[in-house]
């Protein structure tokens, strides 16, 4: 590529030395030259003359590219410093995440504790609603199939058990209707996955029905 460059701008000098000398020839001749040979040896010498001027521009631009331009230099020390200043970040981060992570476990923990708090202040100030805890809470044992008045016996009822091991013979449960308790009842007999219980005393005016829910009576 450079020789091809060389031999290039070395034609185009000597082009440029003839035409010099033809146009110091025609200056002697210039009586006996047309205009316009004039003219056309006056650009042809414009033209070598700018293809010089581009030969010795390319010709600078390719030794100053082929200069290499060295990296700055990293010593040891340089890469130790380095090595300790990202183990100080990560070591900072590592920290801010442990900040981060305790401060929302303490608002979670400091959130349910306002809760309870807020709920018992709650229920001391309205019993209604800690009886209605507790009702809702209970676990469902059985539920009422049918209900028979009887107006000597005052009544009896057939269940459906739910919880084998919550409903024996004389278990005292609980009808639960929605959130309310209607009455309680007493286990009497217990056969397969049904039972029969009699109503007890202090029934409200309200009868069981089907679908009404057997429990066992909350500690209020």
């Amino acid at each position: 590529m450079d020789t091809t460059k060389l031999l290039l701008g070395t034609t185009i000098a000597l082009l440029f030395a003839a035409v010099v000398m033809s146009w110091n020839n025609m200056q002697q001749g210039v009586k006996n030259t047309s205009s316009d040979e004039y003219e056309r040896l006056r650009k042809q010498i414009e033209e070598l003359r700018d293809d010089q001027k581009r030969g010795s521009m390319e010709k600078q631009l390719q030794q100053t590219a082929a200069v290499p331009v060295a990296p700055p230099a990293v010593t040891s020390e340089d890469h130790e410093a380095l090595k300790l200043q990202a183990k100080a970040d990560k070591e900072k981060l590592d920290a801010l995440l442990d900040e981060k992570d305790k401060a929302e476990r303490n608002a979670k923990v400091s959130d349910s504790e306002n809760l309870l708090l807020v709920g018992r202040d709650l229920e001391k100030k309205n019993g209604v609603a800690r009886d209605t805890r507790l009702i809702n809470q209970a676990l469902l044992v059985a539920k009422v199939k049918e209900y028979v008045e009887d107006a000597q016996t005052g009544g009896f009822i057939t269940l459906e058990v739910m919880m084998p091991d919550q409903v024996q013979q004389n278990t005292v449960l609980a009808i639960r209707r929605n959130s309310g308790i209607l009455g309680q009842l007493k286990i009497t007999s217990v056969e397969g996955g049904e039972a029969v219980a009699s109503v007890l005393p202090g029934f409200g005016k309200i009868a069981p029905a089907p679908g009404d829910e057997l429990i066992l009576p909350p500690r209020f």
